[in-house]
């Protein structure tokens, strides 16, 4: 959402997104049913590129350097399908709808879950066992791969690096292509 510049390292990109994601999320309930479409599809459109970023690089710098790693990783990537799962519910209920505002706060939970789990415990053991140098490099390659990232959840679709990296730009393509022609806002 936020620009960031160069020399922003990996904690403070996500941390920024976390907050700016979480302020939006805040501001839907008292939206009008149009405005809360658009806030909801940036929310999504947000998500998923941060979400893919990590998954391509700092899940890969946290199974390395991080004692517990593989487990942590493994608890993230079980948290992200449940974004997913519920992001789709979300893009799928109309936002006049009821259950808009209950699918949200189920988002809004498990969204707050992952980000005290990443705040209070991965991101101070990074900053613990990499240098300034690699949180900086890590966040270059996490911005860069938010620019070609899926903006629509794909909940059948793998959370690996590999994936992410070699159909991950052409999914993101065909959603961004998909968003301009339905006139999708998410705010980029």
């Amino acid at each position: 959402m936020t620009a960031s510049t160069s020399n922003q390292d990996v904690v403070e990109i996500l941390t920024t997104d976390h907050h700016e994601v979480l302020d939006l999320v805040g501001r839907i309930p008292a939206a009008d049913p149009a405005e809360r479409r658009d806030m909801a599809d940036t929310v999504i459109a947000e998500l998923m590129r941060h979400s893919v970023a990590e998954e391509m690089f700092v899940y890969p710098a946290m199974r390395e350097h991080l004692p517990d790693g593989e487990a942590a990783v493994q608890d993230d990537i079980q948290e992200h399908q449940q974004l997913v799962e519920v992001m789709k519910e979300l893009e799928d209920v109309d936002s006049a709808d009821p259950r808009f505002l209950e699918t949200l706060g189920r988002l809004e939970q498990v969204l707050r879950h992952h980000v005290t789990d990443e705040e209070t415990e991965q991101f101070p053991q990074l900053r613990a066992r990499l240098s300034p140098d690699q949180l900086v490099e890590i966040g270059r390659k996490v911005e860069a791969a938010k620019k070609a990232a899926p903006t629509r959840p794909h909940p059948s679709s793998p959370h690996s690096a590999l994936f992410h990296k070699t159909v991950g730009p052409g999914v993101g393509m065909v959603d961004r292509l998909r968003d301009a022609l339905t006139g999708r806002s998410d705010n980029t």
